[in-house]
């Protein structure tokens, strides 16, 4: 993106010279394309590998910065939080050896950070979504101290409102509110990029588009956020809403998100896909830099880098980005794959790129009609249900056939895959081997996703939810060093995750969030009803808001029983008259010992947990006893055995 300013901070002169530089880049661009300019019959792919640094506890690491002073390696470079970090691989020759390749080059890569990790007490995890990040990890802090993600925040925040919303749906249901785009740093992906000639990108990236939902649904691997079971690959629903700088509209106006999947099929040019852009979306961000006079540089048959229309692309988030770049001197387009998720493995990762640079190769030979034969709205519905629903959903394909993904993927798309990869040269031992894993994920049904809501499910109440989900990550990170595909792992276990209480140490790991509350005008006799029906012993009196303003406990309950005995007819007792206002309230960020010592010295058994004024859950006496048991019988075993 470069660095900049926000538009907000920007006067009518900036903005007026920025959109003459984007006109201008735009206006050098056809002039390349007509003149034969732009590469063309050659053919390099790449990938762009996040990952997310985790420490000892499993927990997000905020060590990149550190990381990448410690590796002289230009491929290497920030993400928008602390605990990200991005490689980017060196552009490889389509042709034979070039997965394996792709491979080697990851496990280097991923060997000298894990190294150099590892000396800061850290460790780099392939995951879409890392499993313990929690709201309080994305904080204005924990944004790399790089001018461009500080400007995109202020930028977005700024279209916004101030506020970010998630509502996501799956088998949990989430609804958050937070107050800055690191949202968004809450996404790990593995990108891929293909480069194709100027005749070739409208075929291209139609065939990338068609494929977008049957490859999601055949890579899913980021199920899980803040412990809900939501979409197959949430990591979509996350970024749709994180970075969408829409402002209420009228409802009978359609209005677009800058990540977005796409409103129709390219006809002619690469340029529609740019026009499209610059007319819907203004800038986010100004270029800094050499400005160069790029009609002036095509003229003198010199190649201008297009600085402005490259930062103006860079903020529209295409699902299948179309970019242009410059290689050993020769300007050149390229369709970026943001469709991936990082992980669960490398063997998984090169077992998806394989399986895209297939399609890529093999798809505008085999489907030379598919703008006609399958609209454009039902590729756009396969991407959202393969989303939400994996290998479990039902997509359509040509001549709108609806087929189990499945079935698609396994009976029309590896096929084609495979001859696409014959076409370019790649061996067919290594197509074989890569497609392979891709098969044999799809036959049995275990994509990362699925490996993960499966491991949750075997750990089924043991543990609690900090546990757990400490567990996914510690288990995630141990069968990575394996080389072994997700389709081969065995569920994780609650005993990888090592010591137990380690996830006891802040009141956000263990507390209840499944709460049962009133409202002030409530009845009585429901809040006993409530304690007597499920066992509980404290009740919340909170707002419409979900803002905390009072407690019931059982204790005060039975004062009242003892004292006035429940209303009858005629004389009923709102909660409100015997409610404790303005209890003693904790955050989630409150350690343990904290919250111990507030219980004593108020001689209390129920601290309710507060964010940002609004109840987020209970911890009890009962949640401390349970901590207190397993400390003791940790200290207990050692005891017996000293070499514990």
């Amino acid at each position: 993106m470069g660095t900049g300013n926000v538009t907000g901070r920007v006067d009518a002169n900036q903005r007026m010279a920025f959109m003459r530089r984007l006109l201008s880049d735009l206006r050098a661009l056809e002039m390349m394309l007509d003149r034969g300019m732009i590469e063309s019959g050659v053919r390099r792919i790449g990938a762009e590998q996040e990952m997310v640094l985790v420490d000892a506890d499993w927990q997000p690491a905020p060590e990149a910065i550190h990381v990448l002073e410690s590796i002289d390696d230009p491929r290497l470079t920030t993400e928008i939080a602390r605990f990200n970090l991005e490689c980017n691989l060196d552009p490889i020759p389509m042709r034979d050896g070039c997965l394996r390749t792709l491979r080697d080059g990851l496990t280097r890569l991923l060997g000298a950070i894990a190294e150099r990790a590892l000396a800061l007490g850290a460790r780099p995890l392939l995951t879409g979504i890392l499993p313990t990040l929690s709201l309080s990890d994305l904080t204005r802090e924990n944004i790399t101290p790089r001018e461009r993600y500080r400007a995109l925040d202020r930028a977005i925040t700024a279209m916004r409102g101030g506020r970010y919303r998630l509502h996501i749906k799956g088998i949990d249901d989430l609804t958050l509110e937070h107050d800055s785009v690191m949202l968004e740093a809450l996404n790990t992906s593995f990108q891929l990029h293909y480069q194709v000639g100027p005749d070739e990108f409208p075929a291209s990236y139609n065939i990338a588009q068609a494929v977008a939902g049957p490859m999601l649904a055949a890579c899913a691997n980021s199920p899980i956020l803040f412990g809900k079971r939501l979409w197959r690959e949430t990591r979509i629903a996350i970024f749709q809403q994180a970075v969408d700088t829409r402002s209420d509209t009228p409802h009978e106006r359609d209005t677009l998100a800058r990540v977005r999947f796409g409103e129709g099929w390219v006809r002619d040019s690469v340029l529609e896909i740019f026009r499209n852009d610059i007319a819907r979306f203004r800038l986010l961000m100004l270029a800094d830099g050499d400005e160069e006079d790029a009609v002036a540089m095509v003229n003198a048959g010199r190649v201008p880098r297009l600085p402005a229309l490259q930062t103006h692309n860079s903020t529209i988030y295409r699902w299948n980005r179309a970019c242009y770049g410059i290689t050993a001197g020769r300007p050149h387009l390229r369709i970026e794959c943001r469709v991936l998720p990082a992980g669960p493995s490398i063997a998984d990762e090169v077992a998806n790129a394989a399986l895209w640079f297939g399609l890529m190769a093999g798809g505008p030979a085999a489907w030379p009609d598919l703008a006609a034969r399958l609209d454009f709205d039902d590729a756009r519905a396969n991407f959202t249900a393969a989303a939400r629903e994996g290998l479990s959903s039902q997509l359509i394909w040509l001549n709108g056939k609806t087929l189990p993904a499945q079935t698609l993927i396994q009976e029309v798309l590896i096929p084609v895959a495979r001859e696409g990869l014959g076409i370019v040269g790649v061996d067919g031992e290594d197509a074989d081997h890569f497609l392979g894993i891709v098969e044999q994920r799809v036959d049995s049904g275990q994509t990362g996703a699925q490996w993960m809501l499966s491991s949750v499910a075997a750990m089924k109440g043991r543990g609690n939810r900090a546990q757990r989900l400490r567990c996914l990550a510690a288990a995630t990170w141990s069968r990575q060093q394996t080389g072994d595909p997700a389709h081969t792992w065995s569920p994780a276990d609650l005993d990888e995750c090592g010591d137990r209480t380690r996830t006891r140490l802040r009141v956000g790991q263990y507390m209840t969030t499944d709460l049962f509350t009133v409202h002030e005008d409530d009845l009585l006799d429901l809040v006993a009803s409530i304690m007597d029906w499920e066992h509980i012993r404290h009740v919340p009196v909170e707002d419409h808001d979900h803002r905390l303003i009072g407690l019931v406990s059982y204790r005060s309950l039975l004062k009242i029983l003892a004292g006035r005995g429940l209303g009858g007819p005629g004389e009923p007792i709102p909660v409100r008259d015997i409610m404790r206002r303005d209890p003693v309230t904790i955050d989630p960020e409150t350690p343990t010992l904290e919250a111990i010592r507030l219980m004593k010295a108020n001689r209390l058994s129920c601290l309710p947990v507060v964010k940002d004024d609004r109840l987020v859950g209970l911890v009890t006496e009962h949640d401390l006893m349970g901590i207190a048991g397993e400390l003791l019988e940790r200290d207990l075993r050692r005891g017996m055995d000293p070499g514990q």
